[in-house]
């Protein structure tokens, strides 16, 4: 399985991540359209992403959630009914809701955002559910 992931020390909080997530998704420059966020804390950065855990799915009415072969959670757009089921139901807080679209969205590991940081502190990592937890790349 594929998963984004995020080194700290490495992140500079550029947020060009933010900026190319919103544009290649949304084609806007408006990082509240971001599927990553990066938030600052007294100049020590984090990044919050999906970690493809799976829980929206089983909240979500119409199954318009789903794992793909490569276990990432993707959304059929023509079954999503915009009830934010998933939205509020995301331990994790990275689903997110486009009002105009009416639509969830969030981080389906795409890689747009690794390639636009300057600072490499992001990548694509295959994750080997058996030994790792995504949590350890996080951090």
């Amino acid at each position: 399985m594929k998963v984004l992931a995020y080194v700290a020390q490495k992140c500079t909080g550029a947020r060009t991540c933010e900026v190319t997530c919103a544009q290649t998704w949304f084609k806007v420059q408006d990082v509240s359209k971001s599927s990553i966020r990066i938030s600052a804390n007294d100049g020590i950065f984090a990044a919050e992403f999906c970690i493809q855990c799976g829980k929206c799915i089983e909240v979500c009415p119409t199954e318009a959630l789903y794992y793909n072969k490569q276990g990432i959670v993707l959304l059929k757009k023509d079954l999503c009914v915009g009830c934010m089921s998933c939205v509020g139901f995301c331990p994790y807080g990275v689903m997110y809701f486009a009002p105009e679209e009416a639509l969830a969205f969030k981080c389906v590991a795409c890689g747009q955002c690794v390639k636009a940081c300057p600072s490499e502190a992001l990548k694509i990592v295959e994750l080997d559910e058996a030994s790792t937890s995504v949590w350890d790349f996080r951090f």
